[in-house]
């Protein structure tokens, strides 16, 4: 058995669930190799990345011209005869992700590869599921979130990729419910597997002393949330309060939320830090008192599946402060693993931070059982294991979901 990993790209800065996943199958010694469609385009990666010792390898950038195309469908279909009919089966299929399609399945059938797993159900998993039936081996994904509610996807295009895959994973039971009240069809091919820490990485310390620090942690788009945490921010300097927030990420809304900053005067409170490697984000975990993830629905529907962020927070013994979207509630239960509060309520918002800036015993209560909630369901390797079991179960050809 030879498994290949179907990435849009790889490495990924914001994708370190991904990287773990990966760094526990090697550790487990699972003939891994990694397709990456498209090269990085950033220069930043993480330390943990250079331990990674599977196979990469890049199927060349489509041309978007015609002759390359032709040229690749004779060339595959030469050695996967029928590779043609699934070209013509799928005519809405865009060329570019034809051509990779075709391009992956030769590689996978000269690599010996007997199983492939896509992460986010748009071109990875569009490309494994064509290169699979030119191939005739099986295919996996895992779904996440904007892959699923973005106002974007393709109603048709997404059942197709459920109806084909042997399993789907996924990563909160919100999502398996949503995916089975949408798509009935595809109900007996969903997993719900937790995403998973390497636990040793993120080691606890009692959150009792900590400074006046909230911190969050996150690309900045309109679904995490920030602005509503930059106006809490603004509630709790006009309250008074002693404290800093630092906010570590990039993204297409840095501007507005630096203009934010100066028209709500909290130069001396906020700090926008841009993107950060792991190493400064865990020392900055085990520094803050707050770990604010103020989630919401985006205008566009998109939304985080369950923030990684979370996990890690939870797992070092940094408080945390979020809201209701997707699975997040299923694993910050209010005043039991965290602090819960309204999408874009800056009240409540701003009154969870300064409960948690202020109340040492508060916050080793939230951490500790944050701390073994993680310990229980968010192991890199047992969830991890769970996916090779459920490989392994695909080609013995087992029929219902572990």
């Amino acid at each position: 058995m030879k498994i290949a990993y179907v990435l849009k790209m790889f490495p990924r800065f914001s994708q370190t669930f991904v990287l773990n996943e990966i760094l526990a199958h090697e550790e487990a010694g699972w003939p891994l190799e990694i397709v990456s469609l498209r090269l990085p385009d950033d220069v930043r990666f993480h330390e943990s990345v250079a331990r990674v010792s599977s196979k990469v390898h890049r199927i060349p950038k489509p041309s978007g011209k015609a002759a390359p195309l032709l040229n690749q469908v004779h060339e595959t279909e030469a050695v996967l005869p029928g590779s043609l009919r699934v070209v013509a089966k799928n005519p809405t299929v865009t060329a570019s992700d034809m051509e990779q399609a075709l391009a992956l399945a030769l590689l996978i059938h000269r690599r010996g590869i007997t199983h492939m797993h896509a992460h986010f159900g748009t071109v990875g998993t569009t490309t494994a599921r064509l290169a699979a039936q030119m191939a005739g081996i099986s295919y996996s994904f895992t779904a996440h979130a904007k892959d699923i509610f973005h106002q974007t996807v393709d109603a048709d295009v997404l059942r197709a990729k459920l109806c084909d895959a042997a399993r789907v994973i996924t990563v909160s039971k919100y999502n398996v419910d949503y995916l089975c009240r949408h798509y009935p069809e595809a109900s007996d091919r969903l997993v719900h597997i937790d995403n998973g820490l390497p636990l040793d990485e993120f080691p606890y310390q009692d959150p009792a002393d900590r400074q006046p620090l909230i911190f969050a942690v996150g690309r900045l788009v309109e679904k995490k949330g920030f602005e509503f945490l930059l106006r809490a921010c603004a509630a709790l300097r006009d309250e008074g309060l002693d404290f800093r927030c630092q906010i570590a990420g990039g993204g297409t809304l840095m501007a507005s939320l630096r203009a934010l900053v100066a028209e709500l005067g909290l130069d001396n409170h906020v700090a926008l830090m841009g993107p950060q490697p792991q190493g400064v984000i865990r020392r900055k975990l085990h520094e803050a008192a707050v770990l604010a993830a103020p989630c919401i629905v985006a205008e566009d529907q998109d939304r985080d599946g369950l923030p990684t962020i979370l996990l890690e927070a939870m797992a070092m013994g940094t408080p945390c402060v979020s809201t209701d979207v997707t699975g997040i509630p299923e694993i910050l239960d209010h005043e039991l693993t965290g602090l819960a509060v309204g999408q874009r309520d800056v009240e409540g918002l701003a009154l969870a931070c300064r409960k948690l800036l202020e109340d040492s015993a508060l916050r080793v209560r939230l951490a500790r059982n944050a701390r073994a909630q993680i310990e229980s369901r968010f192991d890199i390797r047992k969830n991890a294991g769970r996916i090779r079991d459920m490989v392994e179960n695909i080609r013995q050809g087992a029929a219902t979901p572990p």
